[in-house]
């Protein structure tokens, strides 16, 4: 009995001690593994912040990348990818999202999924790490206007760039100015673009990736979460009217507003066009392209041009400047796009203009421009009195309400109309006299 109780307890230990070993091999296993994880920053809980820039890049997308990278920060973001699908936009736009990136104190990492041309290519190169999918292409990114000093600027930014992160400087310049030449890749006189392979050949990108976890997991990030860049319900509506062709629309229908204003000085189409004016800058505003000295200087314009119509009518000094006003904010607010500001605000004042007066040639009959028209005196009970009953104001005593220069505004008979003299200036509060009647025209003198 004695034998075969101690073989148990020895078969017994036996099984205790490798249990253990296996326990503690296991044990030591797991460590290791996360200590790799660890070292490589590879955490399953590594949060990984996605931006993408897939549409023309605007004084809209860098506000929304700053934005973005500022979250990201805020979040404790492990890295930053930025998926590229551009075919460029404002560099000065560009430049803004790139100096986001440089001093976010975040790995960041472009992955090209289809092209990373001019602009584009710019905020790749500032990126720490580059990677291109299959069949994209980075490069592309001649100045316009292609003069000789915006060629050598952009040229000295991207080889800057290139040499900060270890890129051919040569390269990256060759894809701006025509005259650098590299021998195999390009002669003289042409704009470089680069293929996956050929970046890779050279050494210009870290790699070739199918997507972004691929990208991610070269980039040595293989257990990451991704947080992408939504935006928000504001910027979404911000960006739809920020659009050119939606934008020209809203001021089409804010000229033609304050036209038929200065036509009738009835507020309502004046409440309508300041209305479309005021989307328009709130669009720009949100979607970052404008800034409050913009709307300040519109309010300021706006309100001279009210004082032109209903206080003091006549003069135009404050009518001069309060349209100018208007229009320098209405460009201004478009950003660092000047040209397309000031080619919208002409397309859209021209159109205005034009249907103004298509208006008041075909519809002089209609009921609408009937009410339009500032014709006579409305009451609460009779409301407006039509033009052929004017005749009856003959030789009716009055006051000035405003300068009369020679038109203006004046209390006849206790009603408020529009009147002119025969070229005569007469001051404010003057007492006056109908002196005829020209269809719907008052031609009064002082009494």
């Amino acid at each position: 009995m004695m034998p075969l109780l101690e073989r148990a307890r020895r078969r017994a230990s036996i099984v205790g001690v490798l249990a253990a070993a296996t326990f503690i091999i296991a044990g030591g296993a797991g460590l290791a593994v996360s200590a790799a994880r660890a070292a490589e920053g590879t955490s399953p809980t590594a949060l990984v912040q996605v931006i993408n820039i897939d549409n023309t890049i605007d004084a809209g997308t860098a506000h929304r990348v700053q934005r973005t990278v500022e979250q990201a920060k805020a979040n404790g973001a492990h890295a930053i990818i930025v998926v590229l699908a551009t075919n460029g936009g404002v560099v000065d736009d560009a430049n803004v999202i790139r100096d986001a990136l440089g001093t976010s104190g975040i790995l960041t990492i472009a992955f090209v999924k289809e092209r990373a041309w001019s602009a584009g290519a710019l905020i790749a190169l500032a990126c720490d790490k580059i990677y291109m999918a299959p069949g994209s292409s980075i490069g592309a990114a001649e100045p316009i206007p292609s003069t000789a000093k915006y060629i050598s600027a952009l040229h000295s930014e991207f080889a800057s760039l290139a040499e900060s992160h270890h890129r051919n400087p040569d390269i990256a310049a060759a894809m701006t100015d025509p005259n650098v030449v590299i021998p195999g890749l390009k002669a003289k006189g042409q704009i470089l673009s680069l293929s996956p392979n050929a970046a890779k050949k050279y050494h210009f990108i870290d790699g070739i990736a199918r997507n972004e976890l691929d990208a991610l997991a070269q980039a040595g990030i293989r257990y990451a979460r991704l947080q992408d860049d939504r935006p928000t319900a504001g910027e979404r509506i911000a960006q739809f009217v920020a659009d050119p062709v939606v934008s020209g629309l809203l001021l089409t229908i804010g000229f033609l507003g304050l036209l038929i204003e200065m036509q009738t000085l009835h507020l309502i189409a004046g409440i309508i066009g300041i209305a479309a004016l005021g989307l328009f800058f709130g669009a720009h505003i949100v979607a970052g392209f404008s800034n409050s000295v913009v709307l300040a200087l519109f309010a300021l314009g706006v309100l001279a041009l009210l004082f032109e119509l209903h206080v003091l009518p006549g003069h135009g000094i404050s009518g001069i400047v309060g349209t100018l006003l208007i229009l320098s904010s209405i460009v201004l607010a478009f950003g660092a796009s000047f040209t397309v500001g000031l080619a919208a605000t002409s397309l859209s004042l021209v159109a205005a203009v034009a249907l103004f007066f298509l208006a008041l040639r075909w519809l002089p009959e209609s009921a609408f421009m009937r009410r339009l028209a500032f014709a006579g005196a409305q009451s609460s009970i009779e409301g407006y009195t039509a033009a052929p009953t004017l005749s009856g104001l003959e030789n009716s005593a009055g006051v000035a309400d405003s300068f009369l220069r020679p038109a203006g505004v004046a209390t006849i008979n206790g009603s408020r109309l529009q009147v002119q003299t025969d070229g005569e200036f007469i001051p404010a509060q003057t007492r006056v006299r109908v002196k005829r009647v020209e269809g719907s025209k008052i031609i009064v003198t002082r009494e």
